[in-house]
Formats: structure tokens, sequence, C-alpha cells
């Protein structure tokens, strides 16, 4: 008999990455409590005259070997992202097509995206301008948009479960995870969440200029360095991850691994590049969190931090930490393993989150590259990896818009 909605406990099954430190879980977690750091000029053709120089760009990655011709020619690289990630992760599940066959509604999809197709668009747009309206392709409608990916990957499985798709800016990727766990409780046996990105094209990476937050320095050891006196904003990454959520009860029955709950989660809003008032905003949402985790705020082992590289945004960061923690703020380890790939948009938050399941599984916390004279009251984990017995990873994430998140890993059992 299954259980009632309220006593479904929401579990991570499987895990999908497509970073730029490594398009597999061994590759991506290798790379990350290394302390490996891929940050490097942009190669991106078209984008040799902008101001922004340095990210973090996929380059071992062949979508034509991942996904279907007839799937590629309708979608954005930040959906072929999503859907090489989407099967990594169902694979890791150890949930086949024979699953989403025999129960199609029983599997649903939820993504986040903070720009969608720019690079489809600005293609077809120029065959418009440059050819005439006869040139461009019917999946202009589409491509481009945010929710692509959560259409292409249901009807490309075949999942005919409840699917959405979350705007909440950067946060949105952790508000993904947090509306698969809640669609779990309602009673929904899997959900396929997370978020992948693909900013680095001309377009796009001209939407992005207006960012105040964002890094101009060329000297790619130097561009993100949050939590230090020589932060000067963040870089930008592409790709991202997605997660099987699942029913618990119905992991183990199946014999699935459960690598983490998703315990709590909380979300607030203090307006766009409002940094100091984050802080109060961004304190509620870990607080929020942890009530609905039912989890006391000792009992967090290892914080992976939001870390913009902006002075006011990590001041208010550390002090938001602090003043959600309380005396234990000081003990807790904080990493950022972002700062050696970018900040993916919508997708940090659910790489972090990848990572922090990993953590958990191998009791080591990743380090935070590039960054090492801390300027804030933080126990920061830097230059190497920390042996560490986490039980409790908390996951952090603002928006530039102003959207704050907190999302509570608890680590699972086989």
């Amino acid at each position: 008999m299954s259980a009632a909605p309220h006593e479904r406990r929401a579990a991570v099954t499987g895990i999908g990455v497509v970073a730029p430190n490594g398009t597999s879980i061994d590759t991506f977690w290798k790379a990350t409590q290394e302390g490996l750091s891929v940050l490097d000029r942009i190669t991106r053709e078209g984008c040799e005259h902008l101001p922004l120089k340095v990210a973090g760009e996929v380059r071992a990655f062949d979508p034509a070997a991942a996904v279907e011709e007839r799937y590629l020619v309708q979608t954005d690289r930040f959906t072929h992202y999503a859907m090489t990630a989407a099967d990594l992760a169902l694979d890791d599940a150890g949930l086949g097509q024979a699953d989403a066959e025999a129960a199609p509604f029983s599997i649903g999809v939820v993504t986040a995206a903070g720009s969608g197709g720019g690079e489809f668009g600005q293609r077809e747009l120029q065959r418009l301008w440059g050819k005439g309206s006869r040139f461009v392709g019917p999946y202009q409608s589409i491509a481009w948009f945010y929710a692509a990916s959560t259409g292409q990957i249901s009807i490309r499985r075949g999942l005919k479960g409840p699917c959405s798709v979350v705007a909440a800016d950067e946060a949105g990727g952790l508000d993904a995870l947090a509306h698969a766990a809640r669609a779990v409780h309602r009673g929904t046996d899997v959900i396929v969440a997370g978020s992948t990105e693909a900013p680095l094209a001309p377009y796009s990476m001209v939407c992005q200029l207006g960012y105040e937050e964002l890094s101009r320095e060329t000297d790619p050891a130097r561009a993100y360095r949050p939590f230090t006196e020589s932060a000067c904003g963040f870089v930008p990454a592409e790709g991202g991850a997605m997660l099987v959520v699942e029913a618990q009860a119905a992991a183990r029955e199946r014999g699935a691994q459960v690598r983490a709950l998703v315990a709590g989660h909380a979300a607030t809003f203090t307006g766009a590049s409002r940094w100091e008032a984050s802080r109060t905003g961004l304190a509620r949402a870990i607080q929020g969190a942890l009530a609905e985790a039912g989890c006391a705020p000792e009992e967090v082992d290892v914080v992976f931090a939001d870390a913009l590289g902006v002075p006011e945004a990590d001041r208010a960061e550390a002090l938001a930490i602090a003043d959600a923690l309380g005396a234990h703020a000081r003990r807790v380890p904080v990493t950022a393993p972002k700062t050696g790939i970018g900040r993916g948009y919508c997708a940090a938050p659910v790489l972090d989150t990848a990572a922090a399941v990993l953590a958990m599984e191998h009791g080591l916390i990743p380090p935070t590259p590039n960054v090492f004279d801390i300027c804030h009251d933080l126990d920061l984990v830097t230059g190497r990896a920390r042996a560490a017995e986490a039980r409790t990873a908390l996951v952090l994430s603002r928006g530039l818009m102003g959207s704050n998140s907190a999302l509570v890993l608890r680590r699972g059992a086989a």
C-alpha cells in the first residue's frame, strides 16, 4: 500500500550532468573535488569583439552523438544539454524507456531556464533579415522558448506526468527541484527536474552585458573570486544538470539507490540588484527551508554558497548565513565550487545540488577554486577538498532580479 501524500519523502535517485568540467557524474565529481578550474577565454564564433572575455564553456560535448537528428534540428543548445542530462539522470536512477511506457503518467518533468535558446533565435533572425521569411525554419517559434526543454524531454521520453517550467531568476534552479519534491509529496511517482543554460552566443551575451555584476576581467584565474578583496563580479557558464526525484518508498521498493532526500525549501524576493536587502531575504529563505526540513541550524554540515562575486552581495550572503545559523555559522564549512566552472544562471544551483549530493556520498567537501584571501567571516573551503562526514547540506541561490532560494538536502541511504 502506498504512503499517504504527506508521508511521501522525495528522494534523489539519479543525477545527470553536462558541465564545463565534465559531462558525466564521474568526470564532474573528479574535477570538482580536485578544485579544477576550467574557466577560460570564450571561443564561440561571433563573440570575439565583446567585452565579456571569460566564461565556462562545455567543450567536450557532441550533440549529434547524444540527441537524434529529428530533435536536434528543432532545438537550441540549451535543450541539447537538457535532453542529454535527463538521459544520464534516468540511466543513473535505473529508469529506462520501458518504465515510461509502462506508466507514462507517473513521470513528469520540471525545468528552469533564464534566457532560453538565444543561439537558435539569433540564427533564424539573421536568416529573416538576410534572406527573407521563406528561409526561417518553422521551429523558430518554439526552440528559443524557455519552456522548450521541459516539452522536448517529455515528448522524446514519452513522459506524460505533471510537466512545468519555473521562471524565478537564477534561483529558479532550486525552485524547480522543490517543485519536483512537492509533486512527489502530492502523489506523482517520479519527476525529472533541473536546469541547463546556453548563454554563450553573441545575441545572448549582448543581453547579459547590461548586468553590472558581470565580470569584465580578462585573466581566467582572477575573473571570478567571491568573498575576496579582489571580487569583481561573476563569469557566466553553460551546461547544467538534471536530477531524478522520486518517492523514497517507491525507490527502495524497486531497489534503487537513494542518493539524497530533498528535505526542505523556501524562497523569498527582495528586488533586482538590491544586495543589501538580500541579506534579510536569503536569511528568511534559509530559516524557512530549515523549518520545513525539521532541521536545527547546528545540524547543517556544509553550505554551498550562492557566491556572486560582488563585494556587497558577498557581504550580504555571509551575514545572511550568520543570521540564519547563529553561532554555528562560524563553524560550518562553506564552499562555492562554481568558481571553477562559472555561474550558469538557473543551472548553477542545480550543479551545486549535484555536487552537494556527491559530497555527502563521498564524505568530502570540494574546495572553492581560485579563491584564497577570504575577507568575510566564513569557514570557506579553499585550496583542497576537506574530509567531512556530512549528513545535511544547505544549497543557496540568489538571482540578479531579486529571487532568493534555499534547499536542504539530507544524506541518502541504499
